[in-house]
């Protein structure tokens, strides 16, 4: 028996058609990934079963039941729960007031947190998520954060579970937990819809698979039955290439230098005494889970946070007070881990978006007057080197695709024939092919002497990109080596395990 079956779900935005017609359906207990590149449709099919957006046509099953439009609140009466990306919690708040909240116990007028906890301990043990009830939420680690979303579905009697790219913020440890949980869910019965455009993932954990592309079905396949492989090409439309071929090549002289940079953030965990050098022709990766400091060392690099001690010299120059503009014009591109904060105005036209930081300097304008032939032509020329899919330079930026986004940023900084490129989440929820696209054209850069400091979230994307590897922990590298660290060993080290010393065999 289906526990949801959708027919002919079509949702549009304006012109926009994010669901075109598409059939879904889930087997009761089975473990069921949606896959597809950003902005296929993935989340907006979800929304839609979930109660937060209404179809425009198409017929919604729950156990049988036809339903014609939800809210979320029917959504979860009608045995339906969704862990977000990005979670629905107060920090300040107990993890038991978060799971309870909107659906408290009270006696006497006052709520029976006693209770509460109760239940949620019995939860926890049922399915091994290891939380503290009393524990608040700005105490806890990300991967615990999660597992309150889950036990807040699980407290409202959920039998069908969403999961919205459910492992971008985790350590492959607390990955393998999650998987694990999911098993346990599994096995007791439960529904699990997984969202994701991980193959490997996709792969480990899935029964079957339903892969999206443009707002369309592509196919429904069992996982045991595909491979990898044929899940990219359906995913993307053609063959790709998931291996990164990278040749050994030696690296040239230093070209950035940073000395005992230490940042106090009112917002994040700041920078403790960080040293690092980049040389010509070298990628150096950053691994750490996010919130660790990677944000601060991207936006202190870029010069948009003032460091509190320490120094940064680039190609021999001190360059701690140049201003970003200045940092760009001595040759530092930036591809950065926010796309639409700190890439783009989404606002703006393409061919604005290309130009921007040269909009007033030749070959773009002249004595204030802006050349509109020859902004049209290299925007053109960009549109077609860096195969950006769009409609053409006047559509707004932020009506692009995210993969088409961040080609668009890629287009830009990297055009600007920088000597050092600061690549912060380049392949952040791209898809496949675009990931492929992205990786060849650094390696491109690293063969062309370019000197590459690239921050990521993906373990992959750094284990075959990079020539080092450097491991930050609350503020601080705790780790550095070339590049044999081992899946196993970076998570331990991203979660701040670490044996011994520093580990400098670099």
């Amino acid at each position: 028996m289906n526990a949801v079956e959708l027919k002919g779900i079509t949702k549009k935005f304006g012109d926009v058609i994010a669901n075109d017609n598409i059939d879904f359906s889930v087997k009761k207990g089975e473990i069921h990934c949606l896959l597809g590149e950003n902005g296929a449709g993935k989340s907006t099919l979800m929304k839609i079963l979930f109660g937060l957006y209404s179809q425009n046509q198409g017929q919604i099953k729950i156990n049988g039941q036809e339903i014609n439009s939800l809210t979320p609140s029917e959504a979860i009466k009608y045995g339906l729960g969704m862990i977000h990306q990005h979670f629905m919690l107060v920090d300040r708040l107990s993890v038991t007031e978060n799971v309870i909240a909107g659906r408290e116990i009270v006696r006497k007028g006052l709520i029976d947190l006693k209770t509460a906890e109760k239940r949620i301990k019995e939860l926890s043990k049922k399915y091994n998520l290891k939380v503290d009830p009393r524990a608040r939420i700005e105490n806890i680690s990300v991967g615990e954060q999660q597992r309150v979303e889950i036990l807040k579905a699980l407290y409202r009697e959920a039998e069908i579970l969403i999961l919205d790219e459910p492992t971008a913020v985790l350590t492959p440890q607390e990955t393998e937990e999650l998987f694990q949980i999911m098993e346990d869910l599994k096995s007791d019965g439960k529904t699990i819809i997984f969202i994701t455009h991980k193959l490997k993932e996709t792969m480990k954990i899935s029964d079957r698979v339903t892969v999206l592309r443009d707002g369309k079905e592509v196919d429904t396949v069992k996982t045991s039955g595909t491979s990898a492989e044929e899940l990219a090409r359906l995913m993307v439309g053609r063959d790709v290439v998931l291996r990164v071929d990278k040749d050994e090549k030696e690296p040239g002289k230093d070209l950035l230098e940073i000395r005992d940079l230490s940042l106090n953030s009112s917002y994040g965990c700041g920078l403790k005494d960080i040293d690092l050098t980049v040389k010509k022709g070298e990628i150096l990766g950053i691994a750490g889970v996010e919130g660790n400091g990677q944000h601060e060392l991207e936006e202190t690099l870029m010069g948009l946070l003032k460091p509190d001690a320490g120094e940064i010299y680039f190609k021999g120059q001190k360059v701690t007070t140049f201003t970003t503009d200045q940092r760009r014009q001595q040759g530092i591109a930036h591809i950065p881990s926010d796309r639409l904060k700190r890439g783009l105005v989404s606002q703006f036209n393409l061919d604005w978006n290309f130009i921007l930081g040269s909009e007033w300097k030749e070959p773009f304008a002249k004595k204030g007057i802006l050349k509109k032939k020859n902004i049209k032509d290299y925007g053109e020329k960009l549109i077609k080197e860096f195969d950006i899919r769009t409609p053409g330079l006047q559509i707004k930026a932020g009506q692009l695709s995210g993969g088409n986004q961040q080609k668009a940023i890629i287009a830009r900084e990297l055009s600007s024939t920088p000597d050092l490129i600061l690549a912060a989440q380049p392949t952040r929820g791209v898809d496949v092919g675009a990931i492929e696209y992205i990786h060849n054209l650094l390696l491109e850069m690293r063969a062309k002497g370019k000197a590459i400091l690239l921050i990521s979230a993906e373990l992959d994307e750094l284990r075959s990109l990079s020539d080092r590897i450097l491991v930050i922990y609350e503020g601080q590298f705790i780790a550095e080596k070339k590049d044999d660290f081992d899946e196993q060993e970076l998570g331990l080290l991203m979660a701040g395990k670490k044996d011994g010393e520093r580990n400098e065999t670099a």
